[in-house]
């Protein structure tokens, strides 16, 4: 078995556990929470498209969407966080920004760095797309 074949095994199966995860979490309570489950929905699409089909349109939607996981786990730990410091505040609205870091930093809800997963997955999908044979020689994100 291969390190992309590896890669791509490792990207199903975190995918399909996030998606699961988050919808157990009912992580479905206004627009931005949906946006994980629906790039997740999409990911596992293309994933089976590029497997049943590849082409350089598959992969190329692939990359596109593994970026978007990218962006969107930075974003959603900045809205965690937000989330978390707004409930902090309520608490002690004088509290220093140091101690907020950490107290939200440590808090469970929401967690802090949950959605740095998509992050990690979306650099797996992109490490599993960098190169990829079906591009051809002509890849332009190749660098030698």
């Amino acid at each position: 078995m291969t390190i992309r074949r590896l890669l791509l095994a490792v990207l199903v199966i975190g995918m399909a556990a996030t998606l699961i995860d988050l919808l157990l979490l009912s992580h479905h309570e206004d627009t931005t929470q949906v946006i994980p489950l629906a790039l997740l929905a999409a990911a596992l699409a293309a994933v089976a498209w590029e497997m049943t089909r590849p082409s350089t349109h598959s992969v190329r939607t692939l990359q596109v969407i593994m970026t978007l996981f990218v962006i969107a786990g930075l974003v959603g730990v900045g809205l965690h966080f937000n989330g978390a410091a707004e409930f902090q505040r309520d608490i002690d609205p004088s509290i220093a920004w140091w101690p907020l870091v950490t107290k939200v930093a440590r808090s469970q809800s929401p967690p802090l760095l949950a959605p740095a997963a998509m992050v990690q997955l979306g650099l797996i999908g992109l490490i599993y797309t960098f190169r990829h044979p079906v591009t051809g020689p002509a890849d332009a994100t190749s660098t030698r």
